[in-house]
């Protein structure tokens, strides 16, 4: 079969949606590297990148349709599983209701030919489906509130930083692309400065790491707001011109002492000086925001806080500032091919809630279908959400392996990687618009999401305007951009740049807002203090070796780690490297105790996306909340105590 290369766009739960070059020999992938013609990650991927291709031909990947017979899964035909989801479905819309069907589409792929997945349900009637999400629902709602429609700088638009904030954000684990500009920067004589509780492994890479108490960044913003003031630095022409409220927000800055801030945020007034001098003399500033800090209840308080600082600092609307956290992903898109408008009135349970919301369903749920998703392992209050879902009385799971959602399945249906499927991709960390070229034909039985729901529309009788062919659905859905000028073509030649997207948003200084201004805050929101008996914040962050729930029973065979201050570890009579219990009222998993001498005192870290089948689902000790503005999930709003064994 000989030996090739094909270009195609990494598609998995990570901002960088990276470029890749896929090296085949006789059929298989032997190689997969960044693209070099990529205009954003230039060449570069990360380590989970490489070792996708083990996930591909992995042992424990289901390769045929599975049902569950008697408590045990036996194979069957793709034909055997569809018939029966399709009369299954048929059933329950006549006799009950097509209410009592949900669609829970996680985000393990954003794809644009997974829009249809949702358009059959609508065919098919008011179905439950879900709201809000468990990713970046209330960054985007926060600085919508301020921006009208928060559009961030192009990753290439750092080049003209003289300085950057990491506000919460972890580069060197979730964001690659971002790794040059930091380097660049420096190498100019500029300051990169690292804001976070947890010592992440963007730390090193940065000239200074300021660790305020988890989850009172909006007081450190205030702060450094307050200090620009001060010194009579505030961007005043942009404040009084191009926003409203600034008398109110002026009025909030100065409610609080400078060391009334350093109190509330226990940083140092020393550092926060420090940060506020980089504002001051190595202008423009990018204020690149990670995706903890909406892990509040109330996040847009720290959002709008910092968006409020960069107006101050004179970083929006100017090339080389911006106040930057994602994109939206699915804005090349034609938003109505999910078919939303076929069922205005439709039920939707909280994504972030599902357990509790399956649990008082009226009517009850009597079928769901998930893809791209692991609900059981990613949504808060792990034990809940996986009752909820034992008790549904049919259940399919289109997925990989056999995870904490699969194994519950009645029917599971084994489907492609993105290595094995044609589509496009764009990115909520970057403008750029990525294809999908298909590397390797599908590894055993394994089907695409779009080749599943086209089957299984053919089964029902609105198939003759369901069911069409890939390139006629992609022409379809990308009209929104081939009408400026994009075609399919050069999409899946290399990618291309969004058309509607702008490297500087707002160089304008007019905003999406009613009043065409920049809207400042002027309530200063304080979240409730939940879980008093309890001793550590938990921060359940993205680890660099893997994404998501993306693992293995292979590579789980340890606990997780449970990172505490060596100090405090000791006065709890832990030992370094043995077991452990982190426990709540939600639940309690075994960890293993490690030390980290620097790390706050207040604050556990564990990796989240392991097993709740082998002990490691960290979820089971989140609490399931929704976040106050744009419907996120407030994982962090969880403490734990630590004991030892």
């Amino acid at each position: 079969m000989g030996e090739s290369t094909v270009v195609t766009t990494c598609t998995r739960d990570c901002p960088n949606s990276c470029g890749l070059l896929a090296h085949v020999k006789d059929g298989k992938i032997v190689k997969l590297v960044g693209n070099k013609d990529n205009p954003i990650n230039q060449g570069k991927s990360c380590i989970k990148c490489s070792h996708f291709i083990e996930r591909v031909y992995h042992k424990e990947r289901v390769l045929h349709p599975l049902k569950k017979v008697n408590g045990q899964f036996e194979q069957i035909s793709w034909e055997e599983a569809l018939d029966e989801i399709a009369e299954r479905m048929k059933t329950i819309c006549r006799e009950k209701s097509p209410e009592a069907i949900l669609y829970y589409q996680g985000f393990g792929e954003r794809s644009a030919l997974k829009l249809v997945n949702r358009r059959f349900f609508n065919l098919l009637g008011n179905t439950t489906i879900t709201k809000g999400t468990i990713c970046g629902g209330a960054g985007q709602g926060s600085q919508d509130l301020d921006f009208g429609n928060r559009i961030s700088h192009d990753v290439r638009d750092y080049r003209n930083s003289h300085s950057m904030i990491l506000w919460g954000r972890n580069p060197a684990a979730t964001g690659i692309n971002v790794l040059p500009y930091i380097k660049d920067i420096k190498k100019k004589g500029g300051v990169v400065i690292l804001i976070d509780p947890v010592n992440t492994e963007t730390a090193p890479l940065c000239s200074m790491h300021v660790k305020p108490k988890p989850g009172t960044d909006s007081y450190l913003a205030m702060a450094l707001s307050r200090l620009l003031h001060e010194a009579g630095a505030e961007d005043s022409e942009f404040l009084e011109k191009h926003c409203i409220n600034y008398a109110e927000y002026r009025k909030l800055v100065y409610s609080h002492t400078i060391e009334e801030y350093a109190a509330m945020c226990d940083v140092k007034i020393a550092e926060i000086k420090k940060i506020a001098d980089v504002l001051l003399k190595q202008k423009p500033t990018a204020f690149v925001l990670g995706w903890g800090l909406h892990r509040w209840e109330y996040a847009h308080t720290t959002l709008r806080a910092i968006d409020a600082l960069g107006a101050v600092a004179g970083s929006i609307g100017i090339p080389g500032g911006g106040v930057s956290q994602g994109f939206e992903e699915y804005a090349p898109y034609d938003w109505s091919v999910w078919g939303d408008e076929l069922q205005p009135g439709r039920r939707k349970f909280f994504m972030q809630l599902i357990g509790p919301e399956l649990l008082a369903a009226d009517p009850a749920i009597e079928l769901a279908f998930i893809t791209a998703g692991n609900p059981v392992s990613m949504v808060p209050d792990a034990n809940v959400t996986k009752k909820a879902f034992e008790k549904i009385p049919f259940l399919v799971v289109a997925g990989h392996f056999l995870d904490d959602t699969g194994i519950l399945a009645d029917i599971f249906l084994p489907v492609t990687t993105f290595l094995e499927e044609k589509d496009i991709i764009a990115s909520y960390g970057h403008d750029f618009i990525g294809p999908l070229n298909p590397v390797i034909a599908p590894v055993g039985e394994c089907k695409s999401d779009f080749e599943i729901f086209m089957e299984l529309g053919s089964r029902f009788d609105f198939a003759d305007t369901y069911v069409k062919s890939l390139e006629n659905w992609l022409e379809i859905i990308m009209r929104p951009s081939l009408e400026k000028g994009v075609s399919l073509e050069e999409i899946f030649r290399l990618g291309v740049n969004n058309p509607d997207a702008p490297e500087v948003p707002y160089l304008d200084r007019i905003f999406p807002t009613e009043s065409g201004k920049f809207q400042l805050m002027t309530v200063f929101e304080h979240p409730a203090k939940w879980d008093l008996q309890y001793q550590f914040q938990l921060m359940s962050v993205a680890p660099k070796k893997w994404i998501c729930s993306e693992v293995t029973l292979e590579s789980q065979t340890e606990l997780l780690e449970v990172k505490i201050n060596d100090k405090i570890g000791l006065a709890l009579g832990l030992v370094n490297g043995k077991e452990c219990l982190v426990e709540n009222q939600f639940g309690s998993i075994r960890c293993t105790a490690c030390f980290v001498p620097d790390q706050r005192e207040d604050l556990v870290v564990i990796y989240r996306g392991g097993w709740g089948q082998v002990g490691r689902n960290v979820n089971v000790l989140t609490r399931g909340l929704v976040t106050k503005v744009g419907n996120g999930t407030p994982y962090y709003e969880t403490k734990v105590n630590v004991n030892r064994l």
